[in-house]
This record gives structure tokens, C-alpha cells and sequence, in this order.
């Protein structure tokens, strides 16, 4: 907006550019959490916090200062990352890393002559950031690489600058990389700042904060009056071009190096000597450390626990000071008369030594070091006696994106177990990122984003929910197609539908009164459809029982080795709900009791619709999670035994085990028999309506039993005649199928289909398949094309000849079973 405006936070002043700030955030704080609740997050909204309230204000205040009094805070002189745009300090997670294409230039730095030497010596030196030279203050070799030992001690010229600079010994250098030497620039290059603590060398800065060049300290004379007040990038290239005019530019190389950028905006970051304020990592990062080997904290998906261990073991300082105006200023304050100093907890009126005017610290601190107490800011600390603090803390459960694992994550452990001797949490959920069809992550500025509440006005909040918890493998990404949202979102939306049509059929079927609570069936009044309904039910709820994983254990609240991997698979959960409603739930047990439902014997069909509530009572508590919205409406309306107000506090389904496992067996073999006659009916493509005679040979009592008990439903749900196979019947023009427990259903075709005209149909396409398959195979036979060709080529060639060989072994069947030969 300002730059809109044509003016700069500095042209405002600090005051009112806060007050602008202020009044953009109240603007626009509220998206997310309108995002938020058009979803559905079951959050306690009257507990919304901002950083920047009074209380959570006063707990980073007081987080400060203990840390302060305790030293492990400190003010430090040493070289950070510095956003020339932002125009202030970053921590090291912010300045993110970036692969880009460079060049290295060769320089070679003339040897200070000595009278009586022979030819002149030059040293060379590469560098990726020439602007950096005038800031050198020393050139390095290793102590033991003996080309260099004699010059130890001497100077060199620094081009264009013509300083006279020493040549220092260091293990820094190392010997086998590039020439051997480098160039030491202290105020430039956290590496080059340690060599220079070590030597005692000078240290001036060469740019300025904005990332122009020009003398900021102890650089008297170094960058020409033509460089001053010139861009970094600009500078090197008139600098390889003064170097190229004095012969001193020895070549200059392609070069791939990892680049920082500030997190922020993107610009590529200058490391700059500065006066900042940092905290000491070590000591909270051990507990935090030991806090995880014991089990008090998990990661999943847990190849991120080698990462998180990696980066506390070696953990640097925090730089917490940021040259902002927007945030927590330090609160520390400075007397100019007398030179005190202290971190407060109150702002000071006057000095307490010689009552003068005090200043406070211009820095804000780093957004993060606020973030890092939100597990107790905001339930009342610093007031350890807080309500919500002894109610809340420890949490249990904390879901996030694996970016912000060292910004948040593992910053909130350290401070949990610094400020209250605890973990936050105890199992971290690293989910995937959303980015579009390109592996793009999705973001306002590349124009991929997709918006949630659009998404909740078109499809629903259900449909948004489902579609990114059935992809949301562990860790993996979740993959959206920005310029095609209906079909993203459809088969969200279709499975809503499906839901809202179950329970309009059942509403329909229910008639008049209450119907028996499932508890009270005997297993002697069930159907084999009725046993096998309640052992899909209970297979789905151990498989999302499974895929949710374990309760966080009581007493210490450590995981077992054995139970950390469990959990949290929740494509897996999502999936399991869903197969159970629509492939088990609709598509077989509801049509299997239409009839049951519409008429018959009145107990039986009591019998149905009892199952059938609770079986759907049940898929509605499974799927409740994910579609909150639709479940609650359907179990609201539904005539089902209620054990709470609204299905958020109703019990999690329990299996309940009343099946009978060989019911539900012998119902399974009767659906695999009615698809095998779908799949005659859709090979042979005879019409839907038309009605079949199907025989089947049983491979057991048990088997016998099931055919001639649901002879009804094969008829009803197949619409085909079945009857028992007799011994020796004519197999020429059937299509026989063998089942999975070695019973045989045999499917007559004369009469439904031209049989001569289907078995010349069949064996041409055999013919042409064989010389097809010969062709192939004398391919793949010829060495030349296997070690010329592609390695996928060569794969795919193969996979194709599986398929076709499979393909022929159906034909074969076919034609025997069909024309009889």
C-alpha cells in the first residue's frame, strides 16, 4: 500500500507506521480464521490469540528477560544474513538456500616485492562474489601446504585498492580445493569473520545496508570514488572489468553454488558484520534432544527425526533482532549519561542509577521467539498457577508443515522444557503441502493458489475436506489442479451425494416407529447379508483404528519403540470409511435388503432395518472427522439409538463382533458369483435388462448351502436364474468361471448371443494376437535392441508381452468354452 503511495515506512516515521500496520491487520486478521470455520476446524473460537496483546506481549516480555538474567541472551558482534530490501537481520533458517548458476572468477593478487627476489610472485584466488574483495584483509594458505610456506608472514597488493594486505597461515585453507588460497573478508563471510577473531584482523564493511557499495567502517580508501553508492551486482561487474583492465582477472568459470534468499522477498541475502542479539541454542537444545530419545516426542512421518536431531546437534545461536518497526520490541534500555543497561520487565521512567533519560533497544524481536511460546502464552503464562495452563499443558497433538520444523516446532519443545520443565506435545504430524499439477507449490504470487472458501460456496466444506484427507499420503504432497477444480473436487462432492442418498432411501424405508437397536438381535435372526455388513463394519473400524494409530500412552507418556511407527495414516483412514459406505454399505448391502425392506415377512424386515441404522449410525461416527458438516445433519435425522446430543461427543464405533464369521464367509462367495455373471454379462456385452440361467458346481456343503439359500438375491441382484449344476452337462457355449473356494458357475450363452459369430470374433482376435506376441517376442530375443534401447523402453516391452500373454491365456479359455475347441 505504501509503495502504492509513493512513500516508505521511513517517510511515515516509526509511530505512524505502526498505526497503519495496526489497522491493515484488522483489516485483514480475519481470513484465516474465516477459512478456518467455513471448513469446519472444531476450535474453541473464544479462545482466538494475537501475538501482539497485551498478555501475550507481557509473556514475551517476561520470556526475554529471564532468558537475560539467566545468560542466555546476549548482544553479539559477529557477521549474519542481511535482507537489503527488508533492511534487516535474518536467522539462519530464514535466509533459505537456492541452487542457481554462477560464475567463480580466478584473481591473482600480486606478492609485495623484495629487493633482490626474482620474478614478481602473484597469488590467485576464486571467489563467486568479487563486489567482497575491497573488504579483504588477508589471504590464507594452510600452515602445512608447502607451496606456500616461504610467503607466510609477507603481503600482498589488493587490486584496485592497492592495500597491502598479509598473507596468513590457517587450516581454513584448504590445500586441495581450487589454488589453495583463499581471500578473508571478516565483515563479509561468517567463515572469513572466525579466521579473523583468530588473527586479530581488521574487519571493515564495504556496504551499506542497502546493498550498495561504500566506506560503513574502518575502510578508509578502499572502494573508489566510481563504486560508491553502486549496486552490489552492478559493482562486480565494473569490478571484473577494472580487473580485467589491470591483467590481475586470471578466468572466470561456470559455476553451480548453493545461494541464500531472505525468506520474506526473495532477495539474495549479503552476509554483513553486525551488532545483533542472539540466544544461546546449546543449552535448550539438549533437553530438547534427550526429550525425543526418550520418547516424549515423536515425528511421523519419522524421516524427519533424523532432520530434527541433525540440526539440534548442531545447533548455532538464534539471531532474535530484527530492524523492523512491526513486533515485540527488545526490552532493553540504555542511560547515555552514566552508561547503564538492563532487559525490564516494566518500562523505566528514569535511569535507576543517575535518574537520566533512558532509550530503548530499536530492534524488534524475531516473530518466531513470540511463536515459540504459544503452547503457554496462551493459556496464561507467566502465571504458572493459571487455570488453562494446569488444565491444557502438556497438549498432546500438534499438526504442521515440515518448513517450519526448526522456526516453530522444535523452538516451542525447547521453550516447553525451559519455561515448564515439560514437552508441548507429544506426537508431531508433518503433513504435505499443496501444489498444483507442475509440483508447484501453491502461492498467491505464481497465480496457482486455490481459495478454500471458493472451493466451500461450489462444493461444500465435506467435499473440500474429503479431497485433502483421501490424498494426504504420509508426508507426501497433495497434488490440485488449479485450472481444472471440478475435477478435483467432484469426487468429493459425488461421495456427499452418496451419503445424502443413503439416508434418503433409509429415511424412506423406515416407515412408521422405532426401529430394534442392533444390540438386541440374536445372531439366529440374521441374514448371511446381515453377518456379513457387521464383519465389513468391524474390519473398517479396525482398519481406521489402525490407521489413526494408538492414544498417546499414560503414566510417563513415552511410545514404545515398537508403537511410535503406528498412526496418522489418514488416506489410509479416509479410504477404509469410504470403501466401507459406498463399495460394502450401498453397493451390496443396501441393494442386497431392498427387497427385505419393501415387503416380506414383518420380523425380517425389522431385522434389515435395524442393521441397516446401525451400520450406517456407524459409518456416520467413522467419517465424522472428515465430514463433519453432512454426518451430523444425516445422524441428527436418523431413528438411532443416541448416546449424545450432537455426533462430535458421540462414542467412537466399536466393533461389536455379533457376526457370524461363516455366514459372512458364504455371503462373500454369493457376491463373488453374482460379479462373475455382471463381468459374462458385460464381456459378452449382453443387455442389462435381459435375463440369464446361470449353474454352479459347489466345492462344499457350506458353499451348497449358500447358492441354494440365496438363490433370490442372485436373481435379484444378477438377474439370473441359478440353479445347481448337474454332473456331465454339455460346458460347449457357456462361459465358465471358477470361483475363489473351487466351486464352478457355469454361464449358458446360446440364445443371448450369435454363438458362431462371437467364436469367429474371438479367434480372429486370437490370430491377430498371436503373430502380435511372435513379433515381440523376437524382439525382445534380438540382443542388439535389448543393450541399444532405452532401459524403459525395454521395460515397457516386457510388461507389454506379460499383459498380451495374459490376454491370450483369456482368449484360449474363451474359445474353448465357447465353440468347443
Amino acid at each position: 500500500q505504501l509503495a502504492d503511495e509513493g512513500v516508505t515506512r521511513q517517510d511515515l516515521g516509526r509511530e505512524k507506521f505502526i498505526e497503519r500496520t495496526a489497522e491493515f491487520v484488522e483489516k485483514t486478521g480475519g481470513t484465516i480464521l474465516r477459512q478456518l470455520r467455513a471448513m469446519g476446524a472444531s476450535a474453541d473460537w473464544s479462545r482466538t490469540a494475537y501475538t501482539l496483546t497485551p498478555e501475550l506481549s507481557a509473556a514475551v516480555r517476561e520470556a526475554f528477560v529471564r532468558l537475560y538474567e539467566d545468560g542466555l541472551i546476549y548482544r553479539g558482534h559477529r557477521v549474519i544474513h542481511w535482507c537489503p530490501r527488508c533492511l534487516t537481520s535474518l536467522s539462519d533458517e530464514e535466509a533459505e538456500h537456492a541452487e542457481e548458476d554462477g560464475k567463480l572468477y580466478h584473481i591473482s593478487y600480486p606478492v609485495e616485492e623484495r629487493a633482490g627476489e626474482g620474478p614478481r610472485r602473484a597469488l590467485t584466488v576464486a571467489t563467486t562474489r568479487p563486489e567482497t574483495m575491497l573488504g579483504d584483509v588477508a589471504v590464507a594458505v594452510n600452515p602445512d601446504d608447502d607451496r606456500y610456506r616461504d610467503l607466510v608472514g609477507r603481503f600482498v597488493l589488493l587490486p584496485i585498492a592497492g592495500t597491502r594486505i598479509p598473507i596468513i597461515a590457517d587450516e581454513y585453507a584448504d590445500p586441495a580445493f581450487g589454488t589453495g588460497v583463499v581471500k578473508i573478508t571478516p565483515a563479509h563471510d561468517a567463515n572469513d569473520f572466525e579466521v579473523g577473531k583468530r588473527h586479530g584482523l581488521p574487519m571493515p564493511v564495504i556496504m551499506t545496508p542497502e546493498g550498495t557499495m561504500g566506506e560503513v567502517t574502518d575502510a578508509s580508501g578502499r572502494v573508489p570514488v566510481e563504486l560508491r553508492e553502486v549496486d552490489r551486482f552492478e559493482a562486480r561487474k565494473r569490478i571484473v572489468a577494472m580487473l580485467e583492465a589491470q591483467g590481475r582477472l586470471v578466468k572466470v568459470e561456470p559455476h553451480r553454488h548453493s545461494v541464500r534468499h531472505c525468506y520474506r522477498c526473495d532477495t539474495v541475502v549479503e552476509p554483513r558484520l553486525s551488532d545483533q542479539w542472539f540466544v544461546r541454542m546449546k543449552p535448550l537444545a539438549d533437553p530438547a534432544l534427550v526429550a525425543f530419545r526418550e520418547g516424549r516426542v515423536r515425528l511421523l512421518p519419522e524421516r524427519w527425526e533424523a532432520v530434527y536431531v541433525n540440526w539440534l546437534e548442531g545447533i548455532r545461536d538464534w539471531n532474535i533482532s530484527r530492524q523492523l518497526w512491526w513486533g515485540h520490541r527488545v526490552p532493553v534500555f540504555y542511560c547515555d549519561a552514566c552508561g547503564w543497561k538492563d532487559a525490564l520487565r516494566e518500562d523505566p521512567a528514569r535511569c535507576p542509577q543517575c535518574r537520566g533519560v533512558v532509550r530503548q533497544d530499536d530492534d524488534v524481536l524475531d516473530t518466531w521467539f513470540s511463536s515459540w511460546l504459544w503452547p503457554i502464552s496462551t493459556l496464561g503464562w507467566p502465571d504458572e498457577q493459571s487455570r488453562d495452563l494446569r488444565t491444557f499443558f502438556p497438549g498432546d497433538f500438534l499438526a504442521t508443515a515440515p518448513e517450519i520444523l526448526f522456526f516453530w516446532v522444535a523452538r516451542m519443545i525447547m521453550s516447553g522444557l525451559h519455561f515448564m520443565g515439560d514437552v508441548p506435545f507429544h506426537t508431531v504430524y508433518l503433513h504435505g503441502t499443496a501444489r498444483d499439477m507442475q509440483h508447484r507449490k501453491m502461492s498467491k504470487s505464481l497465480g496457482n493458489g486455490i481459495d478454500p472458501l471458493a472451493i466451500v460456496q461450489l462444493y461444500g466444506a465435506d467435499a473440500l475436506r474429503w479431497t485433502i484427507v483421501a490424498g494426504l499420503g504420509m508426508g507426501a504432497d497433495a497434488m490440485f489442479d488449479h485450472n481444472d477444480i471440478e475435477k478435483t473436487f467432484a469426487p468429493g462432492r459425488n461421495f456427499a451425494t452418496k451419503l445424502w442418498n443413503i439416508s434418503r432411501f433409509l429415511l424412506s424405508s423406515l416407515g412408521e416407529g422405532e426401529p430394534l437397536p442392533s444390540g438386541e438381535l440374536s445372531p439366529a435372526r440374521l441374514t448371511r447379508a446381515d453377518h456379513w455388513i457387521l464383519a465389513r463394519l468391524d474390519a473398517a473400524i479396525a482398519e481406521c483404528d489402525a490407521a489413526l494409530g494408538p492414544p498417546r500412552p499414560e503414566g510417563s507418556g513415552r511410545w514404545e519403540p515398537s508403537r511410535r511407527a503406528l498412526g496418522l495414516r489418514l488416506n489410509e483412514y479416509a479410504e477404509s470409511a469410504r470403501r466401507f459406505v459406498w463399495n460394502e454399505l450401498a453397493d451390496w448391502y443396501l441393494e442386497a435388503a431392498k427387497p427385505r425392506l419393501s415387503g416380506g415377512d414383518a420380523d425380517d424386515r425389522e431385522v434389515a432395518r435395524s442393521v441397516l441404522v446401525h451400520a450406517f449410525d456407524a459409518a456416520l461416527r467413522l467419517l465424522h472427522p472428515i465430514m463433519p458438516f453432512i454426518t451430523e445433519t444425516l445422524w441428527q435425522r436418523i431413528p438411532a439409538p443416541r448416546d449424545a446430543d450432537f455426533l462430535a461427543r458421540a462414542q467412537w464405533p466399536l466393533r461389536g463382533e455379533r457376526h457370524a464369521a461363516n455366514a459372512a464367509r458364504e455371503f462373500d462367495l454369493v457376491r463373488e458369483a453374482i460379479v462373475a455373471v455382471r463381468q459374462v454379462r458385460s464381456d459378452y456385452k449382453i443387455a442389462p435388462g435381459t435375463r440369464m440361467a446361470a449353474s454352479v458346481r459347489p466345492a462344499s456343503p457350506s458353499a451348497r448351502a449358500a447358492f441354494d439359500g440365496e438363490r433370490g438375491l442372485v436373481g435379484w441382484l444378477a438377474r439370473a436364474d441359478l440353479t445347481a449344476a448337474a454332473e456331465g452337462t454339455d460346458a460347449t457355449a457357456v462361459a465358465p468361471v471358477l470361483l475363489s473356494d473351487g466351486s464352478e458357475l457355469l454361464v449358458p450363452l446360446a440364445g443371448l448371443i450369435d454363438v458362431a459369430k462371437e467364436c469367429a470374433r474371438v479367434r480372429g482376435e486370437l490370430a491377430g494376437l498371436e503373430k502380435q506376441l511372435a513379433a515381440l517376442e523376437a524382439r525382445l530375443a534380438n540382443e542388439g535392441f535389448v543393450s541399444r534401447a532405452p532401459a524403459n523402453v525395454v521395460e515397457a516391452e516386457r510388461q507389454k508381452l506379460s499383459d498380451w500373454k495374459a490376454r491370450r491365456e483369456q482368449l484360449v479359455a474363451r474359445v474353448r468354452s465357447l465353440c468347443g475347441a
